[in-house]
């Protein structure tokens, strides 16, 4: 069944290619896998009410406004890492297109429009009518009512959903934010992520996303990585692909429908990896302040695949693995035991 949804970006990008016929998995699958079970062996979560993807539809009726450039310490310290490597005309969080957009009062904002509540803060701003997003990342509304963020990028609604690296001038060791990208991958925030309208259609037509406690030290896959956070020598590099084994019988396990309709895309398109997390979350569409009074409760549950283990998964084989990346985490309690005590 074909989603009636927008998709976003073209139908060859990355995000929307499935997953081909027996594929080639990379020999240290298995490693892998039983790595991520140490930390937690049930599968995936789904984050839907708190650490999701808010996702706006705007129009050229959407109240326009300026978004300021914060540079915020953040949590762990992430944006201060990049106090040495501050040039004259950094960045400071904000891509070249969003800045302009930004500086110029031209970020579509509507007065509803909130970022998720948690520290990640994340929002992302859909105009199909003139093919834009925008996304960001720390975004906050200030108490006088003006709009900040860490990070900012504005890129093709149907473009290739893959940022170009040489664009950010991000050094070995610290992290992407300042120059951009919203997600600590250096992939935009709302690729992969579970729409509330695909659910109820029935069908997911991408790949999905997550994040999760075991991303591997300095090394990520591009495409569609730019980067990395993630905190582990033994990890799961950022931008690596994990498939739900495709000859798994679906309908002999005790998954909702809901439930269904996400297994079925993670066996077709699998899912990426992009991000650091407790445990392991795919990501939902944040419904915060949603115009059409929409919910999950009742659809689908956050704890729907939990016990579908990583026996049932595989990671494809990861042809292209960059060794660079942000440098080992100040530990958040759950992961890097061998970062350092300060950052």
């Amino acid at each position: 069944m074909q989603s009636p949804m927008k998709r976003f970006f073209h139908d060859t990008s990355f995000w929307n290619r499935p997953v081909a016929p027996d594929p080639a998995i990379d020999p240290d699958s298995r490693a892998m896998l039983d790595f991520l079970a140490t930390h937690d062996d049930r599968g995936f979560w789904i984050n839907l009410h708190q650490w999701t993807i808010p996702i706006y539809e705007v129009n050229a009726g959407t109240p326009r406004r300026r978004v300021h450039r914060r540079m915020a310490p953040h949590v762990g310290g992430i944006m201060v890492r990049s106090t040495p490597y501050l040039f004259p005309g950094h960045p400071v969080g904000h891509g070249r297109d969003f800045a302009a957009d930004a500086a110029s009062g031209l970020i579509p904002l509507p007065e509803y429009a909130r970022p998720d509540p948690e520290g990640d803060s994340h929002i992302a701003l859909v105009d199909w009518e003139n093919g834009w997003i925008w996304d960001m990342w720390a975004a906050r509304v200030r108490p006088d009512g003006e709009w900040e963020c860490n990070s900012g990028m504005k890129y093709p609604a149907k473009g290739s959903g893959v940022f170009d690296r040489a664009e950010f001038a991000v050094s070995n060791g610290e992290s992407i934010h300042p120059y951009g990208p919203a997600r600590a991958a250096g992939v935009p925030i709302l690729a992969g992520t579970i729409m509330h309208d695909e659910i109820t259609s029935g069908c997911i037509d991408h790949k999905l996303s997550f994040a999760t406690q075991s991303s591997a030290l300095q090394r990520f896959v591009h495409p569609p990585a730019c980067w990395t956070d993630g905190g582990w020598p033994d990890g799961l590099p950022e931008g690596a692909i994990v498939q739900l084994d495709p000859a798994l019988d679906l309908e002999k396990l005790r998954l909702s429908p809901a439930a269904k309709i996400v297994a079925r895309a993670l066996q077709r398109y699998g899912a990426v990896n992009v991000d650091v997390c407790g445990g392991h979350a795919l990501y939902g569409e944040g419904l915060y302040n949603d115009p059409r009074g929409r919910t999950w409760n009742g659809l689908l549950a956050e704890d729907a695949l939990v016990g579908l283990g990583f026996e049932h998964f595989r990671v494809l084989r990861m042809d292209n693995v960059v060794p660079q990346g942000m440098g080992p985490r100040k530990p958040d309690g759950i992961y890097c035991p061998a970062a350092p005590a300060t950052v």
